[in-house]
């Protein structure tokens, strides 16, 4: 019985590591964008500002330089380097920075 108890805390808990894990991982591959985007996407001059950007709205647009629907000098190049699910994660990261 008290393994038992063991393994559902352990499963439990499995969650929120791993949701930790995706909060660095989404902040670690945000930190490339930090030349032209400032750091923690508050704008460095000249540039769109990324923090607070609402996750779909970033998404959106991260898939439209992916695609090549939106005209971009660089971004396409680089958008095409994440997978959904980095894209995703990265989205989330600077909507959830403040402006």
């Amino acid at each position: 019985m008290r393994v038992s108890i063991i393994c559902a805390v352990v499963v439990a808990a499995v969650p929120m590591v791993a949701s930790a894990q995706d909060r660095n991982a989404g902040r670690n591959m945000a930190a490339s964008c930090a030349m032209c985007h400032g750091t923690d996407g508050r704008g460095a001059t000249g540039y769109q500002p990324l923090a607070g950007m609402a996750k779909d709205e970033l998404v959106r647009k991260l898939n439209g330089f992916r695609s090549g629907a939106t005209p971009a000098t660089v971004m396409h190049q680089i958008s095409k380097g994440y997978t959904d699910q980095q894209i995703q994660l990265i989205a989330e990261y600077f909507s959830a920075q403040k402006k």
